[in-house]
């Protein structure tokens, strides 16, 4: 079970789905996180996130900017993130990827919410 953690540590969402941004927001906002979301990886990049994130969950499909280009930009011009992959489509080489690139997990939705959290708080501690 999910222990809630302090309110210290901060956690962005980015997907173009605002069922899924309000639904991870719910749910890591019960965990007792701080959490921000965002509709593309632009807003995100425009934010002041990208310069103090613990933790960015990110869909892969998005407009515009991919997430796996959302990766390579702030690994290459911020500092690398934690990042935690979320997508609807299932690709083997996308997800090789991203792990090659530094994601620290890739989730296929639907997904387990407990194994999100556990994933989430494994690269918050």
């Amino acid at each position: 079970m999910m222990q809630k953690t302090q309110k210290s540590h901060s956690v962005s969402i980015v997907d173009d789905d605002q069922a899924v941004r309000d639904a991870l927001g719910n749910l890591l906002d019960s965990a007792g996180l701080n959490v921000e979301a965002f509709a593309s990886a632009e807003d995100f990049v425009n934010s002041d996130h990208p310069k103090d994130e613990c933790c960015l969950i990110l869909d892969v499909r998005l407009p515009n900017m991919s997430g796996l280009e959302l990766q390579r930009y702030l690994s290459d011009r911020v500092r690398p993130v934690p990042i935690i992959f979320i997508t609807g489509h299932a690709d083997a080489a996308v997800r090789e990827q991203a792990m090659r690139d530094g994601a620290l997990g890739f989730f296929h939705k639907p997904f387990d919410s407990e194994a999100l959290l556990n994933a989430v708080c494994s690269v918050l501690k």
